[in-house]
């Protein structure tokens, strides 16, 4: 398996260079970073696209997150990035376009003394009638998620959700409006 690599950026997101994807984590260093958020409209509201994260996943396995999230490559466009990890999380390729709605920088201690620190960019795409079929590496569980149920169950039980969703998802929910 080829090493990944992060972009190393700074708070104003400029890039400073590239480190080993592990290493970075480890470390707590800024990096860039996309999250996927598909929704469909529905005759009863909008429902969002959600994944559980496979169990082995190299951290926060088993919770619900985004439609997908990861790391552009050096030299890929977020739209890229968000095309090829829709494809390689979700089995997902009919999505061509996507709305960059906000960007935000957070930082979480995770599980296997890992630390998120992201520069995040927030895309959404609104879909229908997707193919979905789910990469059981990356995968474990996906559905759509009734805007009020979510909502609901993130205030109820935000134990079940990354440590990123919530931002994620309220700032989706603001463009959205």
């Amino acid at each position: 398996m080829s090493r990944e690599y992060v972009i190393l950026v700074n708070q104003a997101g400029e890039h400073l260079g590239l480190a080993e994807k592990m290493q970075a984590h480890r470390d707590g260093r800024l990096h860039l970073a996309f999250s996927v958020l598909l929704y469909r409209q529905t005759a009863s509201g909008k429902e969002y696209l959600l994944q559980q994260r496979a169990l082995t996943k190299y951290h926060s396995g088993g919770l619900w997150t985004n439609t997908c999230c990861s790391h552009p490559r050096d030299g890929e466009s977020l739209q890229q990035a968000a095309i090829r990890r829709l494809g390689e999380e979700m089995g997902i390729r009919e999505v061509a376009q996507f709305e960059q709605v906000a960007r935000f920088i957070y930082r979480a201690e995770l599980d296997n003394d890992l630390t998120e620190h992201e520069l995040d960019y927030v895309l959404v795409a609104e879909t229908s009638d997707l193919h979905i079929v789910p990469n059981p590496e990356e995968v474990m569980a996906c559905r759509w998620w009734p805007q009020a149920e979510l909502t609901a169950c993130l205030d109820s039980q935000p134990e079940q959700f990354t440590a990123w969703f919530s931002q994620v998802y309220h700032k989706v929910l603001a463009a959205l409006k």
